[in-house]
């Protein structure tokens, strides 16, 4: 073995000559276990609500998403279809159009997005594995039907008993006002009905804003004729998503933009890594407290091993020998500390994805799901190792630069 490393690992498990020098180790060792074992569930917590946040939104939004760069609509040409039918990633293409709209259910009124979706559209996202009530419907015998929020079937009071329809109002592009106001509606509103076939409950982000129904009915509302607002589209493999989204941006052009899951969803994405990678920064600030420890370790095991040096120089050791045993010291201290870290952090995500103790709201059931999301990723524990690491190594080269060289010249 070599001779520092020897030396140094005798020092890293016998007992000190004075008890305190045992104690600060011990709390170092702690210290940094405790921190490390903090980033680790830390960023796996973070992990978790991403996860939850992308299985979401796969619920209602498609894996790609192309829209118009100019505009809110666009004429599906040969051209473009012919791109979306080459492209071997793609599954299933469906077609879109929104719109704000007035809904009037009886006495109640209420401002929504109108979805219309052609009937490729359950295939292509997962709306109707998330409803609570009802069928995921879009016409029934014929007759034109709605898949709401939940948000906005409480508020208006719908259910899906078919007894009476909710009528959706848009204001015309082309109907003028002829003086009556009596009937105002009827001069400068299109207006269709539709029945409540399903209910879903996502998010409320969708869940309180969103009715999907037959994009023929929205186009009648809305007096087009063949136009789309977006080409929603469902891949084969998800992991083929950047190949999809360049084939699709070299063949398209500058006119559409190309979203995948992650754009379409930016700004909370970026919302999320920001404050994951701001707690990240944080627990190494404490982690870097905590180094302390392990400068007052190695410098009181340097003093007290003051007899060991001269003997160990006596005997040819030199300065640089010396300094690698107590640096290698400091090393181990935070290495120990940042394994017992990454075991114990590891063990206790473990438990929470297997049992989920840890609960939301004290586990009132008010939310999408019961317990903490954790999703273990071994990027981020790699990182948080190399992150621990390399405070100890600073650590240990403070104290052993400073003090070793004191002690010479004493």
């Amino acid at each position: 073995m070599n001779f520092p490393l020897y030396i140094a690992s005798r020092y890293l498990v016998s007992k000190k000559s004075r008890n305190a020098i045992n104690i600060i180790s011990i709390v170092s060792i702690v210290g940094v276990a405790v921190g490390t074992a903090a980033l680790v569930i830390v960023m796996s917590v973070f992990n978790g609500f991403e996860d939850l946040l992308t299985k979401l939104n796969n619920s209602f939004d498609p894996d790609i998403k192309v829209v118009p760069s100019r505009g809110k609509t666009f004429v599906p040409d040969d051209n473009f279809k012919s791109v979306l039918g080459s492209c071997d990633y793609v599954s299933v293409v469906s077609y879109t159009v929104e719109e704000n709209a007035l809904l009037q259910y009886g006495e109640k009124q209420l401002i929504a997005n109108i979805k219309g979706v052609d009937e490729n559209y359950l295939a292509a996202t997962g709306v109707d594995t998330m409803l609570v009530r009802g069928e995921a419907l879009l016409y029934n015998s014929g007759v034109p039907c709605a898949i709401m929020g939940a948000g906005i079937a409480y508020s208006m009071g719908v259910s899906c008993d078919y007894f009476e329809p909710v009528v959706v109002n848009i204001p015309s592009r082309t109907k003028e006002f002829h003086g009556n106001f009596s009937d105002v509606a009827n001069d400068i509103l299109n207006n269709v009905s539709v029945y409540a076939s399903g209910i879903f409950a996502i998010q409320q982000e969708y869940d309180t804003r969103y009715v999907v129904m037959p994009i023929d009915e929205v186009r009648k509302l809305l007096e087009l004729n063949d136009e789309v607002g977006a080409a929603e589209l469902k891949l084969k493999n998800m992991d083929d998503s950047d190949k999809a989204v360049k084939f699709l941006s070299d063949s398209l052009g500058d006119g559409f933009q190309i979203l995948d899951r992650k754009k379409q969803h930016e700004y909370a994405y970026k919302i999320m890594q920001s404050e994951k990678w701001a707690i990240f920064m944080i627990l190494i600030f404490i982690l870097l407290i905590a180094s302390f420890n392990i400068i007052a370790s190695i410098t009181m095991l340097i003093i007290d091993k003051r007899n060991d040096i001269s003997i160990l120089r006596s005997m040819g050791a030199d300065d640089r020998n010396i300094r690698l045993i107590f640096f290698i010291e400091g090393v181990g201290v935070s290495l120990v500390g940042a394994l017992a870290g990454l075991v114990v952090g590891g063990l206790i995500c473990w438990l929470q994805m297997t049992f989920g103790f840890v609960k939301l709201g004290g586990g009132s059931g008010s939310f999408i799901i019961d317990a903490y999301p954790v999703v273990i990723n071994i990027i981020d524990i790699f990182w948080s190792f190399v992150a621990v690491m390399i405070i100890g190594l600073f650590a240990a080269w403070i104290p052993v630069k400073f003090v070793t060289k004191k002690l010479k010249t004493e």
